[in-house]
Protein backbone atom coordinates (compact mmCIF):
# COMPACT_ATOMS: atom_id res chain seq x y z
CA UNK A 1 0.00 0.00 0.00
CA UNK A 2 1.80 3.25 -1.08
CA UNK A 3 -0.40 6.92 -1.02
CA UNK A 4 1.77 9.40 -3.84
CA UNK A 5 0.98 13.02 -3.53
CA UNK A 6 1.98 14.76 -6.57
CA UNK A 7 2.15 19.40 -6.50
CA UNK A 8 -1.09 19.35 -4.43
CA UNK A 9 -2.35 22.83 -3.81
CA UNK A 10 -5.51 24.28 -2.39
CA UNK A 11 -6.79 27.74 -2.28
CA UNK A 12 -9.92 28.99 -0.24
CA UNK A 13 -12.34 31.37 -1.94
CA UNK A 14 -11.37 33.98 0.13
CA UNK A 15 -7.68 33.69 -1.61
CA UNK A 16 -6.06 31.79 1.70
CA UNK A 17 -3.10 29.16 0.23
CA UNK A 18 -3.57 26.66 2.43
CA UNK A 19 -1.32 23.92 0.84
CA UNK A 20 1.37 24.65 -1.64
CA UNK A 21 2.85 22.46 -4.16
CA UNK A 22 2.73 19.00 -1.87
CA UNK A 23 4.71 16.20 -2.63
CA UNK A 24 4.81 12.80 -0.75
CA UNK A 25 4.99 9.42 -0.38
CA UNK A 26 3.69 7.35 2.05
CA UNK A 27 4.11 3.69 2.42
CA UNK A 28 2.48 1.17 4.87
CA UNK A 29 3.48 1.77 8.42
CA UNK A 30 3.03 5.10 11.19
CA UNK A 31 4.01 8.72 9.33
CA UNK A 32 3.53 11.44 11.34
CA UNK A 33 2.61 14.96 9.85
CA UNK A 34 3.60 17.82 12.43
CA UNK A 35 3.00 21.20 12.63
CA UNK A 36 1.83 23.81 14.40
CA UNK A 37 -1.94 25.11 14.54
CA UNK A 38 -3.21 26.58 10.63
CA UNK A 39 0.19 25.02 8.57
CA UNK A 40 -2.33 23.07 6.87
CA UNK A 41 -2.47 19.72 8.35
CA UNK A 42 -6.44 19.46 8.64
CA UNK A 43 -6.89 20.57 5.05
CA UNK A 44 -4.77 17.85 3.76
CA UNK A 45 -6.51 15.13 6.05
CA UNK A 46 -9.86 16.72 4.32
CA UNK A 47 -8.61 16.07 0.75
CA UNK A 48 -6.97 12.44 1.81
CA UNK A 49 -10.43 11.36 3.06
CA UNK A 50 -12.00 12.94 -0.05
CA UNK A 51 -13.95 15.07 1.61
CA UNK A 52 -12.34 18.45 0.27
CA UNK A 53 -10.73 18.64 -3.14
CA UNK A 54 -7.63 19.88 -4.12
CA UNK A 55 -7.12 23.10 -6.42
CA UNK A 56 -4.60 21.51 -8.52
CA UNK A 57 -2.43 18.31 -7.98
CA UNK A 58 -3.12 14.12 -7.60
CA UNK A 59 -3.10 11.26 -5.05
CA UNK A 60 -3.17 7.95 -5.64
CA UNK A 61 -3.74 5.11 -3.39
CA UNK A 62 -2.17 2.08 -4.81
CA UNK A 63 -2.66 3.72 -8.85
CA UNK A 64 -6.38 4.58 -7.54
CA UNK A 65 -7.04 8.23 -8.29
CA UNK A 66 -8.67 10.46 -5.89
CA UNK A 67 -12.07 11.37 -6.62
CA UNK A 68 -12.23 9.28 -10.08
CA UNK A 69 -11.79 6.19 -7.69
CA UNK A 70 -13.78 7.40 -4.84
CA UNK A 71 -15.61 4.44 -3.86
CA UNK A 72 -13.16 2.10 -3.61
CA UNK A 73 -10.65 4.52 -1.78
CA UNK A 74 -13.64 5.20 1.13
CA UNK A 75 -13.79 1.28 1.45
CA UNK A 76 -10.21 1.39 2.40
CA UNK A 77 -10.65 4.88 4.32
CA UNK A 78 -10.61 4.96 8.74
CA UNK A 79 -11.38 8.87 9.74
CA UNK A 80 -11.29 10.56 13.05
CA UNK A 81 -11.40 14.23 12.59
CA UNK A 82 -10.47 16.50 15.08
CA UNK A 83 -14.19 17.50 15.48
CA UNK A 84 -15.31 14.20 15.91
CA UNK A 85 -19.47 13.97 16.05
CA UNK A 86 -22.02 11.21 16.53
CA UNK A 87 -25.79 10.25 16.72
CA UNK A 88 -26.30 11.56 20.46
CA UNK A 89 -29.26 8.95 20.99
CA UNK A 90 -27.16 5.95 20.06
CA UNK A 91 -25.81 3.72 23.15
CA UNK A 92 -21.74 3.14 22.93
CA UNK A 93 -22.16 -0.10 20.92
CA UNK A 94 -25.00 0.95 18.75
CA UNK A 95 -22.80 3.74 17.26
CA UNK A 96 -19.92 1.50 16.96
CA UNK A 97 -22.01 -1.06 15.61
CA UNK A 98 -23.75 1.22 13.16
CA UNK A 99 -20.02 2.42 11.93
CA UNK A 100 -19.25 -1.34 11.78
CA UNK A 101 -22.19 -2.23 9.19
CA UNK A 102 -20.91 0.87 7.04
CA UNK A 103 -17.53 -0.41 7.07
CA UNK A 104 -18.84 -3.59 4.98
CA UNK A 105 -19.29 -5.98 8.38
CA UNK A 106 -22.99 -7.55 7.28
CA UNK A 107 -23.04 -10.51 9.28
CA UNK A 108 -23.94 -9.53 12.94
CA UNK A 109 -22.51 -12.20 15.05
CA UNK A 110 -18.89 -11.35 13.51
CA UNK A 111 -19.55 -7.71 13.83
CA UNK A 112 -20.58 -7.61 17.32
CA UNK A 113 -17.44 -9.66 18.32
CA UNK A 114 -15.78 -6.97 16.06
CA UNK A 115 -17.49 -4.28 18.13
CA UNK A 116 -16.70 -6.13 21.56
CA UNK A 117 -13.48 -6.52 20.75
CA UNK A 118 -12.98 -3.02 20.16
CA UNK A 119 -14.20 -0.97 22.74
CA UNK A 120 -12.34 -3.42 24.73
CA UNK A 121 -9.45 -2.21 23.12
CA UNK A 122 -10.15 1.37 23.54
CA UNK A 123 -11.32 0.81 27.48
CA UNK A 124 -15.13 1.69 27.14
CA UNK A 125 -16.68 -2.44 26.73
CA UNK A 126 -18.16 -1.42 30.63
CA UNK A 127 -19.58 1.90 29.48
CA UNK A 128 -20.58 0.30 26.25
CA UNK A 129 -24.36 0.38 27.18
CA UNK A 130 -24.16 4.16 28.25
CA UNK A 131 -25.57 7.27 25.68
CA UNK A 132 -22.57 8.32 23.92
CA UNK A 133 -23.85 11.58 24.75
CA UNK A 134 -23.02 10.75 28.17
CA UNK A 135 -19.47 9.68 27.95
CA UNK A 136 -16.66 12.32 29.09
CA UNK A 137 -14.73 14.14 26.91
CA UNK A 138 -11.66 11.64 26.74
CA UNK A 139 -14.19 8.78 26.43
CA UNK A 140 -15.83 10.43 23.63
CA UNK A 141 -11.82 11.01 21.55
CA UNK A 142 -11.53 6.83 22.47
CA UNK A 143 -14.94 6.66 20.84
CA UNK A 144 -14.24 8.04 18.12
CA UNK A 145 -10.48 6.48 17.80
CA UNK A 146 -12.36 3.18 17.83
CA UNK A 147 -14.91 4.32 15.19
CA UNK A 148 -11.90 4.81 13.03
CA UNK A 149 -10.33 1.70 13.11
CA UNK A 150 -13.19 -0.75 12.91
CA UNK A 151 -13.71 -2.78 9.91
CA UNK A 152 -10.05 -3.28 9.46
CA UNK A 153 -9.47 -0.62 7.27
CA UNK A 154 -6.24 -0.53 4.85
CA UNK A 155 -5.53 3.23 5.52
CA UNK A 156 -5.97 5.11 8.84
CA UNK A 157 -6.18 9.15 9.39
CA UNK A 158 -6.24 10.16 12.70
CA UNK A 159 -6.64 14.24 12.85
CA UNK A 160 -5.29 15.24 16.53
CA UNK A 161 -5.70 11.93 17.86
CA UNK A 162 -4.67 12.93 21.31
CA UNK A 163 -6.88 16.20 22.06
CA UNK A 164 -8.42 15.89 25.34
CA UNK A 165 -6.61 12.38 26.36
CA UNK A 166 -4.98 12.37 29.54
CA UNK A 167 -1.52 11.08 29.94
CA UNK A 168 -3.07 7.45 30.46
CA UNK A 169 -5.63 7.25 27.69
CA UNK A 170 -2.40 8.87 25.37
CA UNK A 171 -0.44 5.74 25.71
CA UNK A 172 -3.14 3.45 25.47
CA UNK A 173 -3.86 5.07 21.63
CA UNK A 174 -0.55 5.37 20.61
CA UNK A 175 -0.52 1.36 21.62
CA UNK A 176 -3.23 0.88 19.59
CA UNK A 177 -2.11 1.74 16.49
CA UNK A 178 1.15 0.72 17.18
CA UNK A 179 -0.49 -2.43 16.84
CA UNK A 180 -2.22 -1.70 14.19
CA UNK A 181 0.54 -0.74 12.05
CA UNK A 182 2.18 -4.11 12.32
CA UNK A 183 -1.33 -5.09 9.77
CA UNK A 184 0.59 -3.43 6.99
CA UNK A 185 -1.65 -1.11 6.74
CA UNK A 186 -1.18 3.28 6.39
CA UNK A 187 -1.79 5.05 9.65
CA UNK A 188 -1.64 9.09 8.95
CA UNK A 189 -1.23 10.63 12.39
CA UNK A 190 -1.81 14.54 12.16
CA UNK A 191 -0.99 16.57 15.43
CA UNK A 192 0.96 19.58 16.94
CA UNK A 193 2.28 17.52 19.41
CA UNK A 194 5.34 16.80 19.39
CA UNK A 195 5.20 13.68 21.60
CA UNK A 196 3.01 11.35 19.33
CA UNK A 197 4.79 11.93 16.34
CA UNK A 198 8.12 10.46 18.22
CA UNK A 199 6.60 7.85 20.18
CA UNK A 200 4.55 6.12 17.23
CA UNK A 201 6.16 7.22 13.51
CA UNK A 202 9.12 5.90 11.36
CA UNK A 203 8.55 8.71 8.84
CA UNK A 204 7.26 11.96 9.14
CA UNK A 205 6.29 15.34 7.45
CA UNK A 206 6.80 18.48 8.84
CA UNK A 207 4.29 21.04 7.21
CA UNK A 208 5.18 25.09 7.69
CA UNK A 209 2.35 27.47 5.89
CA UNK A 210 0.90 25.19 3.74
CA UNK A 211 4.33 23.92 2.55
CA UNK A 212 6.32 20.78 3.78
CA UNK A 213 9.56 21.97 4.64
CA UNK A 214 10.86 18.68 6.36
CA UNK A 215 10.42 15.28 5.08
CA UNK A 216 12.38 12.07 6.42
CA UNK A 217 12.73 10.36 9.43
CA UNK A 218 12.39 10.91 13.20
CA UNK A 219 16.32 10.57 14.01
CA UNK A 220 16.97 12.60 11.20
CA UNK A 221 15.60 15.68 12.32
CA UNK A 222 17.14 15.14 15.59
CA UNK A 223 20.44 14.80 14.06
CA UNK A 224 20.17 18.69 12.80
CA UNK A 225 19.74 19.25 16.33
CA UNK A 226 22.56 17.75 17.70
CA UNK A 227 25.22 19.89 19.12
CA UNK A 228 22.60 22.73 19.24
CA UNK A 229 20.78 22.00 22.76
CA UNK A 230 22.32 22.62 25.96
CA UNK A 231 21.28 22.60 29.40
CA UNK A 232 21.99 26.16 31.50
CA UNK A 233 22.39 26.54 35.19
CA UNK A 234 20.87 29.81 36.15
CA UNK A 235 19.72 31.71 38.91
CA UNK A 236 16.35 33.47 39.23
CA UNK A 237 17.77 37.11 37.83
CA UNK A 238 19.21 35.15 34.94
CA UNK A 239 16.25 33.58 33.64
CA UNK A 240 14.22 36.34 31.46
CA UNK A 241 17.16 37.29 30.57
CA UNK A 242 17.85 33.34 28.44
CA UNK A 243 14.23 33.61 27.79
CA UNK A 244 14.76 36.90 25.99
CA UNK A 245 17.61 35.42 24.09
CA UNK A 246 16.75 31.80 23.38
CA UNK A 247 14.18 29.34 22.50
CA UNK A 248 13.56 27.60 25.57
CA UNK A 249 12.50 24.05 25.95
CA UNK A 250 12.33 23.59 29.53
CA UNK A 251 12.57 25.04 32.83
CA UNK A 252 12.92 22.68 36.33
CA UNK A 253 13.98 23.95 39.47
CA UNK A 254 16.90 23.13 41.23
CA UNK A 255 18.98 23.77 44.23
CA UNK A 256 21.27 25.74 42.73
CA UNK A 257 18.15 27.73 40.87
CA UNK A 258 17.45 26.79 37.37
CA UNK A 259 18.41 23.63 35.41
CA UNK A 260 16.67 25.52 31.24
CA UNK A 261 16.93 23.52 28.24
CA UNK A 262 17.46 25.83 25.32
CA UNK A 263 18.48 25.37 21.42
CA UNK A 264 21.21 27.83 20.02
CA UNK A 265 23.85 27.76 17.26
CA UNK A 266 26.01 29.16 19.82
CA UNK A 267 25.71 29.96 23.45
CA UNK A 268 27.50 33.02 25.41
CA UNK A 269 27.68 33.87 28.65
CA UNK A 270 26.34 31.11 30.77
CA UNK A 271 27.71 27.97 32.55
CA UNK A 272 26.24 25.40 30.01
CA UNK A 273 26.59 21.30 29.14
CA UNK A 274 25.36 20.07 25.68
CA UNK A 275 22.67 17.48 25.71
CA UNK A 276 21.69 14.71 23.16
CA UNK A 277 18.49 16.12 21.63
CA UNK A 278 15.19 14.32 21.33
CA UNK A 279 12.38 15.20 18.73
CA UNK A 280 11.05 18.07 20.63
CA UNK A 281 14.63 19.92 21.00
CA UNK A 282 14.66 19.17 17.36
CA UNK A 283 11.72 20.83 15.82
CA UNK A 284 12.51 23.84 17.59
CA UNK A 285 15.65 24.45 16.89
CA UNK A 286 14.62 23.17 12.81
CA UNK A 287 11.60 26.41 13.00
CA UNK A 288 14.16 28.61 14.67
CA UNK A 289 17.20 28.30 12.94
CA UNK A 290 16.78 26.63 9.70
CA UNK A 291 13.31 28.39 9.03
CA UNK A 292 14.16 31.42 10.90
CA UNK A 293 10.72 31.19 12.17
CA UNK A 294 10.09 32.26 15.93
CA UNK A 295 8.38 28.51 17.55
CA UNK A 296 5.00 28.24 18.42
CA UNK A 297 4.46 27.28 21.89
CA UNK A 298 1.13 25.37 21.26
CA UNK A 299 3.52 22.72 20.42
CA UNK A 300 4.47 21.88 23.92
Amino acid sequence: MRIKIEDLSKQYKNGTLALKDVNLEIDYGMFGLLGPNGAGKTTLMRILVTLMKPTKGTIHYNGLELFKDRREIRAMLGYLPQDFRFFQKLKTWEFLDYVASLAGLTDSKKRKQAVDEMLDKVGLYEARDRNANKLSGGMKRRLGIAQALIGDPKIVVVDEPTTGLDPEERIRFRNLLAEMAQREIIIILSTHIVGDISSTCNNMALLHNGEVVFNASPEKMIEKARGHVWEITAIDSELEQIKGKYPVISTIPSEKGWEVQVVADKLEDYPAKQIEPNLEHAYVYFVEYELGQQWNDDLN
